[in-house]
């Protein structure tokens, strides 16, 4: 890939959302923490910067890339065929480390999900809320190198991806290298892909009492 210039800013700079929503709508990069570890993000109806996320991570074509949201009412931008049960995992959870799969939306670009559904999160940090508030969704995953550790600082994201994105937010340490919880929610039955740091049982809970 061709080697980009790799900016670094801290997420206390009073234009670091500014800067950042520009590059995002010009179609660039950028990195920011989240409330688990950084993460990776890009326009998700800019197909070509979906596809410079894929190649800046050396990340598999098939596996998906989930979205980022900043408010409920950005669900009805990417989503569609909302049921109540997982409504109620979203207003229950959210903010907060759960990625629930959802009905994909038509418009979205191609590159982003070859499926038919789509992963969704609203994170639990208020400069990444904020962000999201002015961009609107973002296409977001891990921000480090396939199969390499998932990064809690900026210096774990520059040691891996400086020279592969246009900005690196710096927001110092995350909370832990854990990632999401991931639900499978478009059937009745709940499924776990992917075990975190929300539980089964709690989120069974919910998703019973909206039955």
């Amino acid at each position: 890939m061709k080697t980009k210039t790799t900016h670094i800013l801290s997420i206390q700079d009073p234009q670091a959302i500014s800067i950042a929503a520009k590059i995002i709508g010009q179609g660039g990069l950028v990195v920011f923490p989240t409330d688990t570890i950084y993460g990776l993000a890009a326009d998700p109806w800019n197909g070509q910067a979906i596809q410079d996320i894929y190649t800046a991570k050396g990340r598999p074509q098939e596996k998906a890339i989930p979205v980022l949201i900043g408010s409920l009412p950005q669900l009805s931008l990417i989503t569609q065929e909302l049921s109540d049960k997982m409504l109620t995992l979203a207003a229950s959870f959210w903010p907060g480390p759960l990625t629930l799969v959802l009905p994909k939306k038509e418009g979205l670009a191609e590159e982003l999900s070859q499926y038919t559904t789509l992963g969704v999160r609203m994170p639990d940090n208020p400069f990444t809320l904020a962000l999201l508030l002015q961009t609107g969704p973002l296409a977001t995953t891990s921000a480090n190198i396939s199969g390499e550790p998932n990064p809690a600082d900026a210096q774990d994201v520059i040691s891996q991806l400086n020279g592969r994105v246009d900005l690196i937010l710096d927001g110092g340490s995350t909370p832990g290298d854990s990632a999401s919880t991931v639900v499978d929610c478009t059937n009745d039955d709940l499924i776990i892909l992917r075990e975190g740091p929300i539980s089964y049982d709690d989120l069974l809970k919910h998703w019973s009492k909206s039955a």
